[in-house]
């Protein structure tokens, strides 16, 4: 991954840590979770793939915007506060190293503060395959909607096939996001400048203002998904226990290895 724009994750985390300050907002305040698993958690979870549905945001940036959004968000029925507008994230890092595992926890932590939610989430090569062209089905209509809705992930933006149609798309939904403030979380395995080459210098452009970037460097810079895999192997060789071998000595030698002794 090449990225000359990168900031250092102290820095972003400071950052926003002072951002949140000035809104009179404690950035070292813990968000509390529910006692009990609430509703819309359980009807998310649902809908979030089985290997995500446990996931946690625990990288400081992420966290910080998730409290951000959860404290800045309208009262609706009940008191509950409903998502606003507000900043993105561009969450960047190799493959293997856990955006995807931050941006779901990161609606998991929305929900478990008890924030109204609406979400989508769709990696970029869904997106496209879902809204090309095609008889009987309302491509323009299902675009509308991801434009509209009030938090959307965006996974591997940058990994499908470019065209100027992928491009034309990408550019629509994320000019109509960044035109309304509405909070994205992108996840990409590219650096700043291969993205732009990818998707074009608008989108590009309008992803630089709206979003604050996550960088994952990964475990010592390891594919995370290699480590847990190292890391489930090593548990599985401490519990099997070793095969049961004869001790040298424990029997009276055989004719064979007697005469071996002695030279014949």
């Amino acid at each position: 991954m090449r990225d000359h724009d990168a900031q250092p994750v102290g820095g972003i985390a400071r950052r926003l840590a002072h951002i949140l300050t000035t809104r009179g907002i404690d950035p070292a305040a813990k968000l509390t979770d529910a006692a009990e698993p609430t509703p819309a958690l359980q009807a998310a979870e649902a809908r979030i793939p089985a290997r995500y549905q446990a996931a946690v945001a625990d990288h400081p940036a992420v966290v910080a915007w998730v409290r951000e959004v959860a404290q800045a968000g309208r009262p609706g029925p009940k008191g509950a506060p409903g998502i606003a507008q507000g900043r993105s994230l561009l969450i960047v890092g190799t493959t293997g190293t856990g955006k995807t595992h931050q941006a779901y926890g990161a609606v998991r932590s929305l929900l478990l503060a008890g924030v109204r939610l609406r979400w989508k989430a769709i990696t970029a090569a869904d997106l496209y395959a879902e809204l090309r062209p095609r008889p009987g089905h309302d491509g323009e209509r299902e675009l509308m909607d991801l434009a509209r809705c009030p938090l959307l992930i965006i996974d591997d933006l940058g990994a499908a096939k470019s065209s100027e149609w992928t491009e034309e798309i990408t550019m629509r939904l994320i000019n109509r996001r960044y035109n309304e403030m509405l909070p994205t979380l992108v996840t990409t395995n590219l650096g700043m400048a291969d993205l732009r080459q990818h998707i074009g210098d608008r989108v590009a452009s309008r992803l630089t203002e709206m979003t604050d970037k996550v960088i994952l460097d990964g475990l010592d810079g390891l594919d995370r998904r290699r480590a847990l895999a190292a890391e489930r192997r090593s548990n599985v060789a401490v519990a099997t226990p070793p095969a049961c071998t004869e001790l040298a000595g424990s029997a009276p030698p055989t004719a064979v290895s007697a005469a071996r002794r002695h030279g014949r």
